[in-house]
């Protein structure tokens, strides 16, 4: 039987277990068959050597992926992705928008509303269902970052004070507003039972439990444009800093790989990636 757990060092120099099952199970949410998982891990495994981190692992199994199914391993390297969208938040905004919008909110970004003490600038504003979301964005760019109580903490007093003033509006297009504090990354403990007791919304990558942020990108197929392994560094940013931030928006807008001067050969399966990637038939 093989062995499930190994001693390995974190890229932060800590000694760890490493989980082969946990490794099995991302190359399988990648969308790898049975086979190719068996095959990867089974090299990944036959090359551990005394040292080495969990980075390198995921690394070697990525570069194996990419070689045999590239889609796959667009998926596989989601998380990665998500941090590429920085080193500034506001793609990440765009993107949290995006799949808002997509899920059928009507959405709009970096708005300015007057509190009942000072104005505050919205990161994003979604509207569905009779309640307006006001949702504050905390990006890190980096793994390993979590968000302290801090967080939650400020974003509730900021959701406060812009509630009395927009609940008050007469000719309003909503019943009720609702505070919400969206992360890429983790909650701490503390922060989780602040944001709960203080009535927001808290969404990270794997909160709330079978709902977080990569259930919902996976299960929409919304992926980000830093997902793509046909894209230059390059030319994602060019996509970037004009709001191309899914890979279902680059489809509707694919007239910006012709401003990169993409050939019409690579052109073709970029596109071919992007619709795989968002599950429309080719």
């Amino acid at each position: 039987m093989q062995k499930q757990e190994f001693d390995i060092i974190k890229s932060t120099g800590e000694k760890t277990k490493f989980s082969v099952t946990k490794l099995e199970n991302s190359l399988k949410t990648s969308g790898a068959d049975d086979a190719l998982v068996k095959k990867i891990v089974s090299v990944v495994m036959d090359e551990l050597y005394p040292g080495i981190s969990t980075k390198e692992i995921y690394n070697r199994a990525f570069a194996m992926l990419k070689k045999a199914k590239s889609v796959c391993a667009s998926k596989y390297k989601l998380k990665k992705a998500i941090y590429e969208l920085g080193p500034t938040g506001f793609p990440f905004e765009r993107f949290i928008s995006g799949i808002l919008y997509y899920s059928g909110y009507t959405t709009q970004v970096g708005q300015m509303v007057q509190g009942t003490c000072v104005s505050h600038e919205i990161d994003v504003l979604a509207r569905k269902d009779g309640i307006l979301n006001i949702i504050e964005c905390k990006f890190h760019g980096e793994d390993g970052l979590k968000c302290n109580v801090k967080v939650p903490l400020y974003i509730a007093s900021r959701y406060h004070d812009v509630k009395g003033p927009l609940e008050s509006e007469k000719e309003k297009e909503y019943e009720k507003t609702a505070g919400w504090v969206v992360t890429n990354t983790r909650f701490t403990t503390d922060a989780l039972q602040y944001g709960q007791c203080a009535g927001l919304n808290l969404l990270s990558w794997d909160h709330p439990s079978g709902n977080g942020l990569k259930d919902r990108i996976d299960r929409l197929r919304l992926y980000p444009i830093t997902v793509s392994t046909l894209l230059s560094a390059k030319e994602k940013q060019f996509l970037l800093n004009r709001d191309v931030v899914l890979c279902k928006q680059l489809l509707e807008d694919s007239f910006y790989l012709d401003h990169l001067g993409i050939s019409n050969g690579r052109k073709s399966r970029i596109i071919k990636e992007m619709q795989s990637l968002c599950h429309i038939q080719i």
